[in-house]
């Protein structure tokens, strides 16, 4: 993976990410895994290939496409074994105390 699909990438610990964001001077207002999600669109993104298998091979190359397919896949089980996780992080910075942000439905009014 490091090679072939995102060299130079780096997977960090989200408590990590949030601390950088908190350090950046940034207020974290939602935090969301959405580990099950990206398990179903990589499944999505492997039937788009499956289904454009010759349109990618001419594009890419059989190398590239097979490299791909097999990341997804792998990537696919870990998510949907736990192993792997990706999480989005709202953040704001606030203006003297005011986020921006509009209240949750259901807050005190």
């Amino acid at each position: 993976m490091n090679r072939y699909v995102f060299p130079d990438g780096e997977l960090h610990e989200v408590g990590a990410v949030v601390s950088r964001i908190q350090a950046a001077g940034l207020e974290v207002r939602h935090l969301e895994s959405l580990r099950e999600h990206y398990a179903l669109t990589l499944r999505r993104w492997i039937r788009n290939l499956e289904d454009s298998w010759d349109e990618a091979v001419a594009e890419a190359g059989s190398a590239r496409a097979r490299i791909w397919r097999l990341y997804m896949a792998g990537s696919a089980l870990g998510f949907e074994a736990g192993g792997l996780q990706v999480h989005q992080v709202l953040a704001v910075r606030p203006d003297r105390g005011v986020s921006g942000m509009p209240l949750p439905p259901g807050a005190w009014s």
